[in-house]
């Protein structure tokens, strides 16, 4: 009898163990579901853009671009301020910076000026967003070829600037550099029309880069100007 009292009480034992396992996995599944489908802190992405705004000048480079914004976990992000650098240029290309989410890509006088302001993209949202950088004396002044662009964020969850997309810009599309206007970024073929008025434009933008004298001589020039005329007015 004492054999078999002992096997029972190993069988139950067993039982109760198996059970338990069976219990804390369950639990363990439930916990992790939740927190997989409620409480995991995704992250944003982005694609490249298929057409970009831009006017490139002496005084002033501005880009505006057609963003889509996915927030892949269950939380929601709040986007603080966005830059767009050029990582392969030399560091006198300075970081365009967000000026403006107009409404749509091409720009016109009838648009109504929004000043950047943090968002939020809800979880598992997607958001579609027109951009617009910009910098004065920003070094930019593009030759017609492609350039490695970056768009870097900053959310509320996290600290400092990260990237967020990396993607070819096709400077080589501008053909008029002065008129603010939309260009196709997909790898197409010019015409040598097109070309020759791309590389003609974008050379006067480079002679008249070269010769503008430095910030600090500009002002010596207006200084000595601003004294000519109260001379004269004496």
């Amino acid at each position: 009898m004492v054999p078999l009292t002992v096997a029972a009480v190993q069988s139950a034992s067993s039982s109760l163990t198996g059970a338990s396992v069976v219990s804390t996995c369950a639990l363990v599944f439930t916990v992790a579901s939740f927190w997989w489908l409620n409480a995991r802190q995704g992250h944003l992405k982005a694609w490249e853009p298929h057409s970009f705004a831009a006017i490139v000048q002496c005084s002033t480079a501005r880009l505006r671009l057609p963003l889509v914004l996915h927030n892949t976990g269950p939380k929601p992000i709040v986007v603080q301020d966005l830059i767009l650098t050029f990582p392969d240029e030399p560091a006198s290309h300075l970081p365009l910076l967000w000026v403006s989410s107009p409404s749509r890509l091409q720009p016109g006088p009838d648009e109504e000026a929004k000043l950047p302001a943090g968002f939020v993209v809800g979880g598992r949202e997607a958001q579609q967003l027109f951009l617009e950088f910009e910098a004065p004396f920003s070094g930019f002044a593009p030759q017609a070829r492609d350039y490695k662009a970056q768009i870097q964020v900053r959310v509320g969850h996290r600290k400092g600037w990260r990237p967020l997309l990396t993607f070819t810009l096709r400077a080589a599309n501008i053909i008029d550099p002065d008129q603010y206007t939309v260009y196709n970024n997909a790898p197409i073929e010019l015409t040598k029309e097109d070309q020759k008025r791309a590389d003609a434009a974008l050379l006067e933008l480079l002679e008249e880069e070269g010769n503008r004298p430095p910030p600090g001589e500009r002002k010596k020039q207006d200084s000595s100007h601003d004294d000519d005329d109260t001379g004269t007015d004496h």
